[in-house]
């Protein structure tokens, strides 16, 4: 019986590591919560500047995702069949490309420009450091889940 038991909690440990590793095509909220988590660590915001800082960077997230999908459906759908466009019909999806730049550079600097006004600039420089920061571990876990080392990572 004491075997048994020890194979049932064996099985429930196994099912359940594969269950929290298992990769997710989407996992956008997991780790949206584990970047505010990053965030928040890294720039001990007092709870002033949080109540006044979060609702400015969630706004700055909501935009930026909104022009990606909005980028996505209008260019990147296009460049897959870019041998079958003509030159005029390609040149215009490069200018659209090019505004869509413009338009996410402008959001970039104007969340910036808010975010200075509620925290200090050295925590909104410490911000930028720490999005990359972010993004490079994020990207090393994901590449020792794939076994791979990660160092070839620019």
């Amino acid at each position: 019986m004491n075997r048994l038991k020890k194979i049932i909690v064996t099985m429930v440990l196994l099912l359940a590591s594969v269950q929290f590793y298992a990769q997710r095509p989407h996992d956008h909220d997991k780790i949206k919560t584990l970047k505010i988590a990053f965030i928040t660590e890294r720039l001990d915001l007092s709870s002033k500047e949080a109540q006044d800082f979060w609702p400015i960077y969630n706004e700055y997230e909501s935009n930026r995702a909104s022009l990606r999908e909005k980028e996505h459906s209008q260019i990147r759908s296009k460049v897959k069949e870019s041998h079958n466009l003509s030159e005029k019909e390609a040149k215009a999806i490069v200018e659209l490309f090019l505004e869509f730049e413009q338009e996410e550079e402008d959001i970039r600097k104007d969340f910036i420009k808010k975010a200075a006004e509620v925290i200090t600039a050295k925590k909104t420089l410490l911000l930028l450091r720490s999005e990359e920061e972010f993004k490079r571990q994020l990207i090393k876990k994901y590449h020792q889940k794939r076994g791979e080392s990660g160092k070839n990572i620019p």
